[in-house]
């Protein structure tokens, strides 16, 4: 009868919310241990510059750090001998020049200590030891908690939370220095900072989506340039990473401006772009490229356009499908 069918359901919803009280508190209970939140309080789930190493993980990765020092006399690496340190800690090859320079900024008194005798003449110490090291990693990880983050922290001395296109130079001379693809251009020192002037205009081109001249921690995430220079390490031509650091892209690109700088002092005019493909270019398209539309800073007062400007216009014409271009053209 309906009583009894009416008891049957009144019966089968009460045990229904019991069991779903136990569940939740249980739930509950479970994440306030894990996530230190109190009992009610959602789990941190957000973590913008990655998540947080537990103490356990920064003790055991420390370890890791101090037993390779130890394989070195007096517990001192230079340079060379970083790799197998940034390896330790999860970092690329080719981070090891801004690393190298961020411990010695970041800890001169604990390494003018542990080293007095060693530096290259000016001051600046040619090897780093143990617990600078340390010293400068522990602060790293207690704020930077993912490699993208820590990427800028290292570049910026952790006085930025953006990257400009000078925090790039150091550590695109070192791949000029030490890359095997690029022995041939270590002689030829003439032509490095057009390599790193073309690298650079690359990665801001490709990377910095808000044409800003600042590269934000979101736009670097976003990218492909972390993973490009882990590359660079595992591939000994590096004419193959076509992204950024191509020698070959290089070449081309500084051999079609240098057509057109007549007086070689590495900018160009609207005449001398003019030229550019055999005069292909409207000269209304020209006045809009120098109009400070896709150029900034004092060379667009004076009516002249960059060698970096023109890395840009050169990317723009030769891929009209990449969306840097179609902002560019249009």
């Amino acid at each position: 009868n309906k009583k009894t069918i009416f008891n049957v359901n009144y019966k089968l919803i009460k045990h229904l919310c019991l069991q779903n009280e136990i569940i939740s508190r249980r739930f509950s209970r479970s994440n306030s241990l894990n996530s230190g939140c109190l009992p009610g309080q959602l789990p941190k789930f957000y973590y913008p510059l990655g998540r947080p190493y537990s103490s356990h993980e920064v003790e055991t990765q420390i370890r890791k750090i101090t037993a390779v020092f130890d394989r070195f006399p007096a517990r001192i690496v230079g340079r060379k001998e970083l790799g197998a340190i940034l390896k330790i800690v999860g970092l690329p090859l080719y981070w090891k020049e801004p690393v190298f320079r961020a411990v010695n900024n970041s800890n001169i008194n604990i390494n003018n200590n542990n080293n007095n005798n060693i530096n290259n003449g000016n001051g600046k110490k040619d090897v780093i030891s143990c617990e600078a090291f340390v010293d400068y990693w522990k602060k790293v990880i207690s704020t930077c908690y993912d490699n993208a983050s820590r990427f800028v922290k290292i570049l910026t001395s952790g006085q930025r939370n953006y990257l400009l296109p000078e925090d790039f130079g150091p550590m695109i001379q070192d791949v000029i220095d030490t890359h095997p693809g690029l022995a041939f251009l270590k002689e030829a020192e003439e032509f490095h900072s057009r390599y790193v002037h073309t690298v650079i205009a690359r990665i801001f081109y490709c990377v910095n989506k808000s044409w800003t001249g600042r590269i934000s921690l979101p736009e670097l995430k976003k990218s492909n340039f972390l993973q490009v220079v882990s590359l660079l390490e595992e591939e000994d031509d590096i004419n193959q990473i076509t992204d950024y650091f191509s020698y070959e892209h290089f070449y081309v690109i500084y051999c079609k401006f240098w057509e057109l700088d007549k007086d070689h002092d590495l900018f160009i005019s609207k005449a001398d772009l003019s030229r550019h493909n055999d005069s292909a270019i409207s000269s209304r398209m020209i006045d809009r490229l120098f109009s400070g539309a896709v150029t900034r800073g004092q060379t667009r007062k004076d009516g002249l356009m960059s060698y970096s400007e023109f890395v840009w216009f050169i990317l723009s014409e030769e891929d009209k499908r990449h969306p840097r271009s179609i902002e560019y053209w249009f």
